[in-house]
């Protein structure tokens, strides 16, 4: 176990080191792309850009440029901004992520609980109206873009019904938990929901689709020539067994949320997360926060990954000697 655990995190290591080198590249050697060009301005004269060139290090070759960005960025920890001259991207990432944590595990409780029920009940009611009346919702859910139904909710929420139904509901923006629990909540409902609405369609099916499998296998005969009940043969038996790829796919949607792929519900609800800040970081072409944000979005998936390929070990052993 070990052993596995050790070259999964290996692997880690080597895949965010891969991701950064290519990132770097993409921003930093691309042909025609000059970032001292964006730093000092489209009129600026060429002994202008060879003065910026020298102050960020501009002029020094590629590797030399990727060491010290690597360097400043995790070790110093200062790399600074090229367009809010002075800002450094650690800081930047470290407010802006407890707003990205906020909405991602407040929307997957949402999604956990309700796409949990949901599968569950249509399971149970396999060839009832209820099953594919659920799992029309579910594609419905799925199909509906997050962003999209995020203005939609915007729409309603803040025009007509506001000052009769919504008053209650902040147009934008974030109240930290530490500050006002209540207002912190408040603030992040709707975006809860509307992230919700996708996940929880998604693990609905998907774990309809494993129970009603589950309950076609030989341990579930056996329960019933034992004489259990379907109750707990389902919740007990089927659903337990059931959960293995959902706490997969759990695992990995969090990794992605978390590093980044809530922009657009970030930006549709003025939330000031990650995903905001790379958005402004890529409108602005700010090189060093979009690296830094890239990387800690890469961290997070990573991450994620690794962690469930060693709870699959944990789980079931065969996977250590197939790895």
């Amino acid at each position: 176990m070990l052993r596995f655990v050790t070259k999964r995190l290996i692997s880690a290591v080597l895949v965010l080191f891969s991701i950064s080198v290519l990132v770097f590249l993409i921003f930093f050697a691309t042909p025609g792309v000059n970032p001292a060009a964006r730093i000092a301005g489209r009129s600026a004269s060429p002994a202008t850009l060879k003065a910026v060139e020298a102050t960020f290090g501009l002029n020094r070759p590629i590797p030399i440029r990727y060491g010290l960005m690597m360097y400043h960025l995790f070790i110093k920890q200062d790399l600074s901004s090229y367009v809010n001259i002075g800002d450094k991207v650690i800081p930047q990432i470290t407010q802006a992520a407890p707003v990205t944590l906020s909405l991602v595990f407040g929307a997957a409780v949402l999604w956990m609980v309700f796409g949990v029920w949901a599968g569950v009940i249509a399971a149970k009611n396999r060839g009832r109206f209820i099953d594919p009346f659920i799992m029309f919702v579910g594609i419905a859910a799925v199909s509906i873009p997050a962003y999209w139904l995020g203005e939609v909710v915007q729409l309603i929420t803040q025009t007509s019904l506001h000052s009769s139904v919504f008053h209650w509901v902040p147009s934008t923006g974030f109240t930290p938990l530490s500050q006002n629990p209540l207002q912190w909540a408040v603030h992040l409902l709707f975006p809860w929901l509307t992230l919700a609405v996708l996940y929880a369609g998604i693990y609905a099916r998907v774990l309809r689709s494993e129970m009603v499998n589950a309950m076609n296998e030989d341990y579930i005969r056996t329960a019933r020539a034992k004489g259990l009940s379907e109750r707990r043969i389902l919740y007990r038996h089927a659903l337990r067994c059931s959960l293995i790829p959902i706490v997969s796919l759990f695992g990995l949607d969090i990794g992605a949320l978390i590093g980044g792929s809530a922009l657009l519900i970030e930006v549709v609800f003025g939330l000031p997360g990650v995903g905001m800040l790379t958005y402004n970081s890529l409108t602005n072409l700010d090189l060093p926060v979009i690296m830094g944000t890239v990387m800690y979005g890469a961290f997070f998936v990573v991450l994620a990954s690794a962690v469930v390929d060693i709870l699959y070990a944990v789980i079931d052993p065969r996977v250590r000697v197939v790895s």
